[in-house]
């Protein structure tokens, strides 16, 4: 029999609240209880897995926040029924030529081809330092950078973009619904959602924004080597 904390409704109950919050449409529990009619212990209760969310209370959520029904039953990845992705964070565009090997070189780039030893030899100095290194203006920090091969991500990312990242200490909070590279067996950029049980975040939904053709799925958090955060991407087609 199924927990509260597993319900699909419940988890993107919790991802539902995290966006509103995130956009400052709540400003806490209390707020969210008033306008679905109940009580902020209940909604830290829901919040917490120890209990479902009731029908009327997402009527409430549908009307007051215009909210995808089907978002909240896992059918749809559009949170919001205006068809708006929640959120679609871009990620800052420039031209590829700005790399250079002048300056501190402080970006190391992983290359298509070196991809696949990245994934395994991620924490080897020597793997690291045999890698080519460049620099960004304004851009400080012991940065990675990733060729990305593939549509998966369009229009975010295209074939052959850059993406500058940022590796992340396993206990840096991750923010709903944008993109990272998420280090494995192999390495890819993708939105991420967190899900839960017993109030733990236990695997990663992983997201792409070419829907149409890719299906999110999902990865147990343990198999997670390394999360990056996407700060930029270079790229050689337009900029807008």
């Amino acid at each position: 029999m199924a927990t509260f904390e597993e319900s699909i409704v419940n988890q993107r109950f919790r991802m539902v609240y995290d966006e509103l919050e995130q956009r400052e449409l709540i400003k806490g529990k209390s707020d969210i209880a008033k306008k679905l009619g109940t009580y902020n212990h209940i909604i830290n209760s829901i919040l917490k897995g120890q209990r479902n969310i009731t029908l009327e209370q997402l009527h409430k959520l549908f009307e007051n926040f215009n909210i995808n029904a089907n978002y909240l039953f896992g059918i749809s990845e559009e949170l919001f029924l205006d068809g708006t992705q929640a959120p679609t964070a871009s990620i800052p565009a420039r031209p590829r030529e700005w790399h250079t090997a002048v300056g501190r070189q402080n970006i190391t780039l992983v290359t298509q081809k070196a991809v696949a030893g990245y994934a395994l030899e991620h924490e080897d100095k020597t793997f690291l330092e045999s890698l080519q290194r460049f620099s960004i203006p304004d851009m400080e920090g012991e940065l990675i950078a990733f060729e990305i091969s593939g549509d998966s991500m369009l229009p975010t990312i295209t074939n052959g973009d850059i993406v500058i990242c940022e590796p992340l200490d396993s206990n840096t909070p991750l923010r709903e619904n944008h993109v990272y590279v998420i280090v494995t067996d192999g390495v890819v950029a993708k939105r991420i959602q967190q899900i839960r049980k017993r109030n733990k975040i236990t695997k990663l939904r992983l997201i792409s924004d070419n829907d149409a053709v890719y299906k999110p799925y999902e990865i147990a958090l343990e198999e997670v080597r390394q999360v990056l955060k996407v700060k930029c991407r270079l790229t050689d087609y337009a900029i807008s």
